[in-house]
């Protein structure tokens, strides 16, 4: 668990089953994302897929709440496809409830440094998002992941999207 900035993030647990089912029900977040969790199977799935990711050392998920308490605001997650190498990508989302209030940011924000931190062979943290997507441009620059490229579409009907990367302290080149 960590808390810093007002918030504090927490693995996910089957009691958080019901947040996720109620966050996913929401069009906004559901058109943003690739997994969704909108029945209690499907929450289950998430947070077994998170547990397991913390098992393998591949995905590391946290619950975003606020620090005195009171609801799920969200989540943030470091996903490394090599557990031991130099890259990894951040993922996140935020509530309906909780836009707009830089849940987002502050989360991308302690889950990078706290990356940084725990994985030294780490040098770089990337955050993608897809086209269209303004609100995580936003998210990525008040985190301090400048914008390195623009990718193209990878399938018809998928838009290309936004690469923003994150150096470790001393590195110099994003790729």
């Amino acid at each position: 668990m960590i808390t810093v900035d007002g918030l504090t993030l927490r693995r996910w647990t089957d009691a958080d089953v019901p947040a996720l089912v109620a966050a996913y029900a929401d069009p906004e977040l559901r058109r943003w994302t690739r997994l969704h969790a909108d029945t209690t199977p499907a929450a289950l799935a998430w947070v077994a897929l998170h547990d397991a990711g913390w098992a393998d050392r591949t995905r590391f998920g946290f619950a975003v709440v606020d620090a005195a308490g009171g609801p799920v605001l969200g989540t943030v997650a470091l996903k490394r496809h090599d557990p031991d190498g130099p890259r990894a990508e951040v993922g996140y989302w935020t509530t309906a409830a909780a836009r707009g209030r830089g849940v987002a940011p502050r989360a991308v924000e302690v889950l990078t440094g706290w990356a940084f931190g725990r994985f030294p062979s780490l040098a770089a943290v990337d955050l993608l998002h897809l086209l269209g997507n303004t609100a995580s441009c936003r998210v990525a620059a008040k985190a301090r992941y400048p914008y390195v490229e623009t990718l193209p579409p990878e399938a018809p009907g998928l838009d290309g999207g936004h690469v923003h990367t994150r150096l470790a302290t001393g590195t110099t080149t994003p790729r």
